[in-house]
Order: structure tokens, then sequence, then C-alpha cells
């Protein structure tokens, strides 16, 4: 499961347009997550949905809002709200927020991957992430995309072993790297001292850490072959409810790691930008700090 970034820093940035008619300064973050109501955020430009279920039981219904298992468009990405502010389908609310306390004018694609109830829960199925990723893929020139972010992971070993075997995920992401979009992935926060989980660990993606301090690892944050950058979490949210929360862990490292490299860089190429950023040891590794 050992990465290069080779591809990745030969890479030139590719800046488009989403219509002729929009300036080509627009900058664009691709987020893959839980859902979204994006009637609570301006910065959201277009919705996609893939689920893997449907179902005639309305209770057990985890379709898309049109019933089927794809959506695009106004409205795609919502989800029925549980109750719990605390549950994992507000998830991507807090990954979008996250990424919006960087900057809060880049623009935002959702694509929803979860299978939620109609009580809103949810559970994320790897077929549709990875469903996902291709369509980021097939349409980043048409939505303007600089970079992909994605904070899910998984360490089953049924995963794992996507990590050379997915070849949908595979070259889903040796199409983005080679349009020069980097793709950036939390390795995830099972305390794992020995692998990243799926997909961080596929060849060309940017496995993303989170920092606890300066120079120590969050102590749950998936290291190994694969962590290859690192970003303080601790970020001011607020919840869906509006209450005020502090998000912690690789997912929302991602989230800031991804919106920073959208909002900040000016240079030509993705490899300059990771170039030009510092790097720091932690123990015997090295990693690069966004």
């Amino acid at each position: 499961m050992k990465k290069t970034l080779i591809a990745i820093l030969s890479a030139l940035l590719l800046v488009t347009v989403i219509q002729p008619s929009q300036a080509n300064d627009q900058k664009v973050l691709a987020i893959i997550d839980s859902a979204i109501n994006s009637n609570n955020f301006p910065q959201i430009i277009h919705e996609v949905c893939f689920t893997t279920v449907k179902s005639k039981v309305v209770s057990q219904n985890m379709s898309c809002p049109n019933g089927e298992l794809f959506m695009e468009g106004k409205g795609a990405a919502s989800a029925p709200w549980p109750t719990s502010v605390n549950n994992a389908t507000y998830h991507g609310d807090s990954m979008v927020k996250s990424a919006l306390t960087v900057d809060p004018n880049i623009k935002i694609v959702f694509i929803r991957f979860n299978d939620v109830t109609s009580i809103g829960n949810s559970r994320g199925d790897v077929r549709a992430l990875t469903a996902a990723i291709d369509w980021v893929s097939k349409n980043a020139s048409k939505y303007s995309i600089d970079a992909l972010s994605i904070s899910q992971s998984s360490v089953s070993a049924d995963n794992l072993s996507r990590c050379t075997t997915d070849t949908q995920t595979i070259n889903a992401v040796s199409s983005l790297n080679a349009n020069n979009v980097p793709v950036f992935v939390a390795t995830g926060n099972d305390r794992r001292q020995d692998v990243v989980g799926f997909p961080s660990c596929v060849n060309g993606v940017i496995g993303v850490g989170a920092l606890a301090t300066a120079t120590q690892l969050e102590a749950a944050t998936n290291r190994g072959p694969g962590l290859d950058m690192v970003a303080m979490s601790g970020v001011k949210i607020t919840k869906y409810n509006g209450s005020p929360a502090v998000a912690y862990g690789s997912s929302v490292a991602t989230a800031v790691a991804s919106a920073s490299y959208v909002s900040k860089n000016t240079l030509k190429s993705f490899g300059e930008y990771l170039s030009s950023l510092s790097k720091i040891l932690i123990g015997s590794s090295s990693y690069i700090r966004s």
C-alpha cells in the first residue's frame, strides 16, 4: 500500500470555468460526504447523490430524494435529518463548515454517498463512495473543480484490500491527477499505527492526518504508509441546530487542508504548492504541513 507522490508532484494545476460567462478565478472544492442541506450554504453550486438501497417499505427507503439510486441537481444531496445533531448524517454539514472556516468564498460541489433512512440514520457504502469518486473524475472540468476532499475512511479487511484492487477508484484518482485535481482523503481515526484507511491508501491520493499540537499527531489518527500531510483540526463551527462546537479528527484536517489548497494556491503546479509547504518531523517520519 505504499504510495508515491511522483505523479502528483509533476502535475500542473489546470483552472477551468463552469460556464463561459463565469470568471476564470472560480475556486471550487468537491466534497464527498454524508448529506447536506444546500439551502444553508450559498457556496454550494451543485449537488449529486449516489445510494445503494431502494425499498418499497418507506421506513427502510435509503434512496436519493428522487427515490432512485442516483440524483443530480438542487436538493440531490439532502436527506431526512435525525433528531440528534451528533448523528453521522450531519457529518457532511460539519465538513462543509470546516472547509468554509478557511475561506467562506470558495464554491462547493457536494456529493452525497450515504444511504439514509426515513428517520435520518445513515451508513456509508463503499460502492456509492467509489461511484462518487468516479463521478468527480468525469465532471471535474465541467464544474471547474480544483480539488476533491473525502473525509471518509475504512480499515476493514475487505476495504483495505481495495487499496490495490479497486480499479474504479484507482483509475478515477489517476484521471484526476492527470487533470491536475489533487485528491485529499482522511487517513481515519482508528488509532492504527500500521495502515491508513481506504481510500486514503490508494496510490496518488494525499492522505491527511490531524495534528493535536504543532509537533504531535492526534492519538486517533491512522498513520503509516499513505499518511502524507498533516493539518490542525480543533476547528470552531456551529452544529446543524446552531449550537457551538469544536470539530476534531482527520476528517476536519482533510477539509481544512483541501480548502487551504483551493483558496491559497497561487503557484502553477500542485507540486510547486507542496514544495512551498513546510515539513515537520514526528518521531522518525516527515510529513507535509498544510
